[in-house]
Parts: structure tokens; sequence; C-alpha cells
């Protein structure tokens, strides 16, 4: 009974175990295949969203090829304002200014857009054709840049030559200077003169010279002038006739000697005087300036005569035009004395010519005999005495029977009982 009795409890449960591993196996295999379905749908999405980042990539390359874009406007803009402040060119400077003002509006509004998120509406073309637009716009900046950068090389480059020009002219000069000298001094000592006699003709001859030397000087500060006043865009037909009114010039650059009769008036204004002031006797301290003649630059009258003449000859409106500024004129009528002037071909040449004509006043200033000043007025007939012509042209002409004065350039000198004489413009 017991075999009889065990045996099918026992298969009753084996089917029980059955029953529960097949359920057990159906809901594995379902799990299963959830997953795979999954995968299925998910393989579809990626190419879509892969679209739409490489859509917004592109947008935004485009978008900030436009804001290198435009800091490359405004770099460009900036070296051409800089490039109009010298010489001072008003318009240029305003128009560099406003496209400046827009640039930085552009940028602005750029930004404003980046923050909001709004780059479609920044693109008025597609991003390819913007991103195209920009690069060509920068290059056409950058191309600018250059362009003004090279032209400041140039200017510069025109500045050291003439700097150059003025400096092998002065060292040919001062060797002329010195062979003529030494010329003087070998033939003085040739003769059997009296001491006192060879002394004065010696004095005289190097009066002659320095004459000469500073003639020299003034000539060469006058070209610089007009270069300048050249290359700022002045009118020099209209500025050499409201210096010598009038006046019909021979050939057209001999409007250089209006300037230079200009020059000469102001240069030589107070000569008769010690120090080139008033109140003063001529003949007093004739000693000090025989002994101090080649210590120039350290005596403060000297300092004084070249301020004052470089304030008399360089009006306001002319420097401000020439150098963009009044920056020399403000220190020198300020406190603090005596300046250096800056290192320039300009001021090298005026210093140079207020050097020069300085000489020449201490040495005349040490004469024994009184050495004065002598001026022919315009209209008076010309004499070979008492001129020399700086216009043959008028002794050629069929319509003048006698050449007269048109205008003084270079005043002339009585030195005892010689003459050295004036240079004029004869019409």
């Amino acid at each position: 009974m017991d075999s009889v009795t065990t045996t099918p409890r026992k298969s009753r449960l084996a089917r029980t175990f059955a029953k529960v591993r097949h359920i057990q196996a159906v809901i594995n295999v379902q799990k299963t295949k959830i997953p795979l379905d999954k995968k299925k749908t998910t393989k579809k999405t990626p190419p879509v969203a892969k679209n739409y980042n490489e859509n917004d990539a592109v947008i935004e390359e485009a978008f900030l090829a436009k804001v290198f874009a435009t800091v490359s406007s405004i770099k460009a803009a900036y070296a051409e304002m800089q490039f109009a402040q010298l010489p001072y060119d008003a318009d240029g400077i305003h128009s560099a200014d406003q496209t400046v003002v827009s640039e930085l509006g552009n940028l602005s509004e750029l930004k404003q857009s980046y923050f909001k998120k709004q780059f479609d509406e920044m693109m008025s073309l597609t991003p390819h054709k913007s991103m195209l637009m920009s690069e060509i716009q920068e290059q056409k900046s950058l191309l600018k840049t250059y362009e003004i950068t090279a032209k400041k090389l140039d200017s510069q480059l025109k500045l050291k030559d003439s700097e150059i020009t003025f400096l092998e002219e002065k060292l040919a000069d001062v060797v002329c200077d010195n062979k003529s000298l030494e010329k003087r001094i070998l033939k003085l000592k040739s003769k059997s003169n009296s001491p006192s006699e060879n002394e004065n003709s010696l004095r005289h001859g190097h009066f002659v010279a320095y004459f000469h030397q500073a003639i020299k000087s003034i000539r060469r500060f006058v070209r610089l002038l007009v270069s300048e006043m050249q290359f700022s865009g002045w009118d020099l037909e209209a500025a050499a006739g409201s210096i010598e009114p009038g006046v019909s010039f021979w050939k057209p650059n001999h409007i250089c000697f209006a300037f230079e009769s200009f020059v000469c008036r102001v240069m030589f204004d107070g000569f008769n005087n010690p120090n080139f002031s008033d109140g003063i006797e001529f003949r007093k301290g004739r000693r000090q300036f025989s002994d101090g003649f080649t210590e120039l630059k350290s005596v403060e009258s000297f300092a004084e005569f070249r301020r004052a003449k470089y304030l008399k000859l360089m009006h306001p409106k002319m420097e401000e035009s020439l150098f963009g500024n009044l920056d020399v004129r403000n220190r020198l009528v300020g406190p603090g004395g005596p300046i250096e002037f800056p290192k320039r071909a300009f001021f090298a040449a005026f210093g140079d010519m207020a050097n020069c004509v300085w000489v020449l006043h201490c040495h005349a200033c040490s004469f024994d005999s009184e050495v004065s000043v002598f001026r022919v007025d315009k209209g008076s007939r010309f004499s070979e005495v008492y001129m020399e012509s700086l216009s043959d042209e008028a002794f050629l002409s069929s319509e003048i029977d006698y050449p007269r004065v048109a205008f003084m350039v270079v005043p002339g000198f009585s030195v005892g009982g010689t003459l050295v004489q004036c240079q004029v413009y004869l019409c």
C-alpha cells in the first residue's frame, strides 16, 4: 500500500515543477523580445538628430564668421583714423569714426542675437553664402589695414630720405666752407699787410662766410616747410600771394622766394640789437659776444631767441595743420624754461637755421665797427652795387626797360665800409 500511495504524489509534484518552469521560460522569451524591438526603433532616430546638429553647426560657423568680419572692419577703420591724424585730415577722421561707430553697432546686435539664440534673424542669406560674404569682408578689411600700414611706412621712408638729404647737404656745406676758410687764411697769411688789417679782413671774410651759411640754412628750412605744406594740402599760390600780394612769378617754383622772404623778415628782425632785443646799446658787451662765440646752446639768450622766433614764424593754424596738434607751441609758452624740439627733419632744419643766424649775429656784435641791416623797398630800381637778382628772367624780357624790385628776399648788411648785397626778386 505504501508503495502505491507514494508514486502518484511524486508524479504530481513533478508535473507542477514542469509547469512552473514552462511559465518562467515563456516570460524570459517575452523579456528578450522587447529590447530587440526597442533597438529596432532607436536605430531610426539618430540620423534625424545628426542632421539637426549639422545644420546648427553651419549656422553657428556662419555667425562666427560674421563676428570676425565685423571685428576686422573695426580694426581697419581704427587704423585709418590713426593714419588721418598726421597729417591732419578732418574728413578722413570723420569718415573713419562713422565706420567704427557703425561696426560697433553691428557687433552689439550680434551679441544680443547670440544671447537670445536668434542666429537665423541675423542671416539675410543662407548660412553658406553668409559665411562666404563674411570671409570676403574680412579679407577686404585686412587688405585695407595692410594698405594703411604700407602708407605709414612710405611716409616714414620719405621722412628718413629728407633727413638724409638734409644731413648730406649740411655736411657738403660745412666741408665747402672749411675749404674756403682755409684758402682765405692762407691768402691772408701770405700778404704783407699789418696785423690789424689782416685781422679785420679775416673777420669780414668770416662774416661773409657765416652770412652765406645762414642763407643756405634758411633755404633748406624753406624747402622742408613747403614740402610739409604740400603734404598737408595747402594752396601754395594763395599762401605766397598773401605774403607778397600782386606779384607775378616768372616760374611756378619761384613762389618759394615768397616764403623765403617771410622767413628772412622774421629771423633777421632785431638783428641790430644784441640778443635781438630792444632798449640795449649795440656796443655793450662786445667782449662777451666774442668770448662766448662758440658756446651757443648753453646761453639762455639763444634759447629765448629760438623760442621767440619759432612762435613768431609758425602761426598756430599752420602748426596745427602741419603736425595735427599744438604740443610744441604749448610747451614753449608754458612754464619750465627752454625745451628740446622733437627729433624730426623739420625741427632739425629750424634749429640749424636759428643756430646759423645767431652765430652771424654774435659775430656782427663782436665787430668794433657797427654792422647794420639794410633793406630795399618794393618798386626800387635795380642796382648791382646794393642788390643781387634772384630772377634773371627780368633782364631778358622785352616788356621791361628797367627791372624793379618786386620784393626783397634776403636783407643786405653794411659791415664798416663794406657792403654785403641784399637779394631781391625782380619784375
